[in-house]
């Protein structure tokens, strides 16, 4: 069963909601265009405010619905969570149907700690909003709101296993932010 939901995790997380929606909706592709990126961030800048909050929102749903599956299933087997939530994530990351091209993980990363750490899912969003709002720069927001959660889980996490995970979801947050980072260092990166 635990191959199973992993599996589940990983497809969940690899629907390419940013692709498909703007496609469908709007008759673009939003690896096009902006950054290139299929996540919520680029929606926004390419299709608008209520397309980017709608591919956030279905974002962090594919991230929590196989977490809560595999929580349900497995009460007691906090490890199983982890990696169902590590596959959603990795999943949106590279996602097998787009040749493993996919996006930075923060919605899924954001609907995953829902589930498992839900105080550092909402202290993470809400150190978002405030970083984003001052500085105009989702990445710097999202990495912001990652280290939060970090710092949150260690906290606040039921088991050892999520904080671990809080942790390990911010080092690929940092992998995939990479550029992000270099562009924030010379101060290069986009505002909005």
């Amino acid at each position: 069963m635990t191959s199973a939901l992993v599996l589940l995790g990983y497809l969940a997380g690899s629907i390419p909601f940013g692709v498909l929606l703007t496609r469908w909706l709007r008759g673009v592709d939003v690896r096009t265009g902006g950054s290139g990126n299929i996540g919520a961030t680029n929606v926004t800048r390419v299709a608008g405010k209520k397309l980017g909050a709608v591919v956030l929102l279905l974002d962090a749903i594919k991230g929590a619905l196989p977490v809560v599956l595999a929580v349900r299933l497995l009460p007691d087997a906090p490890t199983v969570h982890v990696a169902v939530g590590l596959a959603a994530v990795l999943g949106h990351i590279y996602p097998v149907w787009l040749k493993l091209q996919g996006g930075k993980g923060v919605a899924t990363a954001l609907g995953v700690l829902l589930v498992l750490v839900p105080q550092a899912a909402l202290a993470a969003a809400l150190v978002y909003v405030a970083v984003f709002a001052v500085s105009r720069v989702s990445s710097l927001g999202s990495l912001a709101a990652g280290a939060t959660a970090v710092g949150t889980s260690a906290l606040t996490a039921r088991a050892v296993e999520y904080a671990g995970l809080s942790a390990l979801l911010f080092a690929l947050m940092l992998w995939t932010h990479r550029g992000n980072i270099l562009r924030l260092a010379r101060r290069t990166e986009r505002r909005f």
